[in-house]
């Protein structure tokens, strides 16, 4: 399935201002999926080019899609938060997308450290159904709070991935009996030349809409 992508253009309150967004409507009672970008010190934005292919998968599926920058990245307001602010943003982004969507089922993606901002606001929000993580850091930040979560965790790492490492990433996923973990064994961190083989990972554990 594809589907043309018209991205709105917006604001969405978050706890220290204004967040910049890109909103995709989906298909009603499709899932709604917010997507979270890698580490804003090191040129993360919701441009990233993984966290654009992670969007557009999605939407090709018929989802509503949200994809943000955190606090002080590009148009966003507020500035750097140690991890702890950038989760309360994605809290921020979970109960805008709720809001717009309310029939859908929500889920929550993201990309290295998006992964752990993102993953740690949907502990603490029961609504978000299904979870996916592409290059966890798990190497940099402690996600240790996904122990007893039995919310459906969908885990893609490239096996050349020259910033987070495959065996640790791979190690974590076996420890989360909810977890699905999916190699791409030649893919760097960034997917270069192997973006279709992820994103078909990444949706590689949900049917087709009908």
């Amino acid at each position: 399935m594809s589907t043309a992508h018209h991205h709105q253009r917006l604001f969405i309150d978050g706890p220290a201002g204004r967040l910049e967004a890109l909103f995709q409507p989906g298909r009603l009672l499709l899932p709604a999926v917010v997507v979270c970008h890698p580490h804003p010190l090191y040129g993360g934005t919701m441009r990233n080019k993984v966290v654009y292919w992670i969007a557009r998968a999605f939407e090709d599926r018929g989802c509503s899609v949200l994809r943000f920058n955190f606090r002080g990245v590009e148009r966003s307001e507020g500035a750097w938060a140690d991890g702890e602010g950038e989760c309360e943003d994605v809290l921020a982004a979970l109960r805008w997308l709720a809001g717009r969507a309310p029939q859908s089922p929500l889920w929550l993606a993201g990309f290295s450290f998006g992964c752990y901002a993102g993953l740690r606001a949907a502990a603490l929000d029961a609504r978000v159904e299904r979870m996916f993580a592409v290059a966890p850091a798990v190497h940099l930040y402690d996600f240790s709070f996904l122990r007893g979560d039995h919310r459906p965790l969908t885990v893609v790492q490239g096996g050349a991935d020259e910033i987070v490492p495959f065996a640790a990433v791979r190690q974590w996923a076996h420890t989360l009996p909810q977890a699905h973990f999916h190699a791409v064994p030649d893919a760097g961190h960034f997917f270069d030349g192997y973006m279709e083989q992820m994103t078909r990972l990444l949706l590689s554990d949900i049917p087709e809409p009908a």
